[in-house]
């Protein structure tokens, strides 16, 4: 029987996502899939508000998806993560990571007793005194509380990974263009932005599906159920009896796109000035009809929708046909899994 790997493990807002893998000849090969809705409010933003409800709901997934680990990969997005480009000293990998406390303290808006700390090397700076980066910073507390919440449903966290680095390792198209992963959730979006699989910039946006799901429940008086199957099924492009649903749709997917296009128009005001000219979308909220031919108009570059498995071989029938189901909300978990498969 071939190996498991480490089972990805992506908590969201509104459910959890869990990949499993085994070592195939050929690379990776999906072998399990499972996900499970979370209570409203046991998780916003990448923060655990209950640990109760999301220990249950881990318990529960294992218990019908019948995975053959209990060892995981778990994903982290908050939008207190700072990743941000500097140089530190050129010292061995494990001295330069008891260091970073002390190089760092000033370029953090978070205590460094209250973070977690990683460095992402993007050059081999030889001998040089310093070595170009990636400073990579994340609430301890956000962090240990989805670590206890796990350890609590009898898994063992064999790993922390940026959920943004994860969605880069599965969907990302590695030439000439420089590209933008986005993954829309319910309530955070994560931006990263790569040149051929060298991370530019990683940002996450304190916007998702639920605040347009929310504005269209308050612009039509409807109850916030409508709202989200009107979301869902008529979108920006929504003509008819759907016209007005459509226009207040448009409306308050306004402040994302503006957000997105923020993070773009930073990148190319810098001494090193970057433009995005192709945009991967990913995450529950892109498959809004009608949002991949509005970013393209209103950014004016090329927008597709991610596929999470084109690294990835896909196993049984049956799996597949469950993958299916949340394929474009299974980025993050893919990308999880794919940074431990061997």
């Amino acid at each position: 029987m071939a190996a498991v790997n480490p089972i990805g493990l992506d908590i969201g807002s509104m459910s959890i996502r869990a990949v499993e893998t085994t070592r195939g000849k050929d690379g990776p090969v999906i072998t399990n899939v499972g996900m499970v809705p979370l209570p409203a409010g046991a998780v916003q933003g990448g923060v655990i508000n209950d640990a109760k409800a999301v220990t249950a709901e881990l318990k529960r997934l294992w218990a019908a998806s019948k995975f053959r680990s209990r060892k995981v990969v778990l994903g982290v997005t908050n939008p207190q993560v700072v990743v941000r480009e500097m140089s530190v000293s050129n010292l061995p990998l494990r001295e330069l990571r008891q260091s970073l406390p002390f190089q760092v303290r000033d370029a953090l808006p978070l205590p460094v007793e209250r973070s977690l700390l990683d460095f992402f090397p993007l050059e081999n700076p030889g001998e040089k005194e310093t070595v170009r980066g990636l400073l990579i910073a994340a609430p301890k507390d956000v962090v240990t509380t989805a670590v206890h919440a796990a350890e609590q449903a009898g898994l063992h966290v064999a790993r922390v990974d940026l959920a943004s680095f994860a969605l880069m390792r599965a969907v990302s198209c590695l030439d000439s263009k420089v590209e933008a992963i986005v993954d829309i959730g319910a309530s955070a979006t994560s931006v990263v932005v790569h040149n051929n699989g060298v991370p530019v910039i990683v940002r996450t946006l304190p916007r998702g599906g639920a605040e347009i799901t929310q504005a269209l429940s308050a612009q039509l008086g409807i109850d916030p159920f409508q709202a989200e199957e009107l979301k869902c099924h008529a979108g920006l492009q929504g003509g008819g009896e759907d016209a007005e649903a459509a226009e207040a749709i448009r409306d308050a997917v306004r402040p994302l796109i503006n957000e997105i296009r923020n993070s773009f128009a930073y990148l190319g005001s810098g001494d090193r000035p970057i433009r995005v000219t192709r945009v991967a979308l990913s995450g529950g909220g892109a498959l809004m009809p009608g949002l991949v031919e509005a970013l393209h108009t209103q950014l004016g570059i090329e927008v597709t929708l991610a596929d999470p498995t084109v690294r990835i071989r896909r196993g049984r029938k049956d799996k597949q046909d469950t993958l299916d189901r949340f394929r474009t909300a299974a980025a993050v978990s893919v990308g999880l899994a794919l940074g431990v498969a061997a």
